[in-house]
């Protein structure tokens, strides 16, 4: 049996290669941005969060992507300056203000959605229906593991 396998079959060894493939997918879906597209990386995901959990004030943004308040800040300004989000007043609470995406925002996520989402399921074509099969059952659990602490 290949060491590869062998070391695949430890959970450090599983970790290994899980973070692996996982920063490679990640790097290759970042190729993938439509060409309009100059956000960064970090701006990108807070429109996505804001466009998959709705409006959310600055600090949730900020545990939600695991930055700093001020950071965040930062990021939401410069969002807010391109027209891709706007902040409100917090419905309960005068003291904050949530941010919600804007319909500039919600077409550059989509059309970024869209065109990664186009060249992962191209990909997933190439695979058998049992891989697909196995993505479909691991995706869930990646999924919690991303968002666990």
């Amino acid at each position: 049996m290949p060491t590869r396998e062998l070391h695949v079959r430890t959970d450090a060894g599983l970790a290994s290669e899980l973070r692996f493939a996982v920063m490679r997918l990640r790097r290759r879906l970042a190729r993938e941005r439509h060409p309009d597209n100059d956000l960064s990386v970090s701006s990108m995901a807070v429109l996505h969060a804001l466009h998959r959990h709705g409006e959310l004030a600055v600090g949730a943004l900020a545990a939600r992507e695991q930055v700093q308040p001020p950071s965040m800040t930062r990021t939401v300004t410069a969002l807010a300056d391109a027209g891709l989000v706007e902040r409100c007043a917090h419905p309960s609470d005068g003291r904050q203000v949530v941010v919600r995406v804007t319909d500039e925002g919600r077409a550059v996520v989509a059309a970024d959605l869209t065109r990664r989402d186009r060249w992962l399921s191209r990909r997933l074509e190439e695979l058998s229906a049992e891989d697909r099969d196995v993505l479909r059952r691991a995706a869930p659990i990646l999924q919690r593991l991303a968002e666990s602490e």
